[in-house]
């Protein structure tokens, strides 16, 4: 099968949903599962692009807080979940959106649903928290292929989070992440 010179890429089937007619990868949850499945697609040539299109967390409380409404382009990744200092990294991708929907997203593999948690991500200069962006942004670096991230937030990563509720929104998500692909995305392909 021949890959395309895009890939999409999701973490979780379900952020997937509204794509079943396109060709997509889905990873899995968590930097492990990102980064062996997305080192297996690049590693095999033809992929010019990937566009990672997920839901995240909102950890940021200031005047900047992300709306549960909006698609963000991710510019920077952190980790949030290592000891040691790790360099921030920025997707090689063209940046497509406007500075007010563009941000910083800390990843870690743990769900975030907890008030200190949240505190001491944003603490971190991060708005939005997920589990696999700086896995993606680190094999594609490898890879040497640009790479863009867009998020639309999901939840608040607070206290009253829960699995099941992301469990619930996730479907709406998607459909909010395809119909970004068709207005805002798809253009960019034959760009690309």
């Amino acid at each position: 099968m021949t890959q395309p010179s895009t890939l999409l890429v999701f973490a979780h089937r379900d952020e997937a949903h509204a794509f079943s007619d396109l060709p997509h990868l889905v990873t899995g949850v968590g930097k492990v599962s990102a980064a062996v499945s997305l080192s297996a697609a690049l590693a095999g040539g033809g992929v010019e692009r990937v566009v990672v299109l997920g839901t995240a967390g909102v950890v940021s409380d200031g005047p900047r807080r992300p709306s549960l409404d909006e698609v963000y382009q991710i510019e920077q990744v952190v980790q949030h979940d290592f000891s040691l200092p790790s360099p921030a990294l920025r997707p090689a991708g063209e940046t497509i959106l406007p500075a007010p929907s563009r941000t910083v997203l800390a990843t870690g593999d743990v769900f975030v649903q907890n008030d200190a948690q949240r505190a001491r991500i944003a603490a971190l200069g991060a708005e939005l928290v997920d589990m696999e962006a700086y896995a993606y942004a680190r094999v594609c670096e490898q890879f040497a292929v640009p790479l863009q991230i867009f998020k639309v937030p999901s939840d608040f990563a607070d206290s009253s989070t829960t699995d099941a509720e992301w469990d619930t929104i996730v479907f709406r998500k998607s459909e909010q992440l395809r119909e970004f692909w068709e207005t805002g995305l798809r253009g960019t392909e034959a760009a690309a």
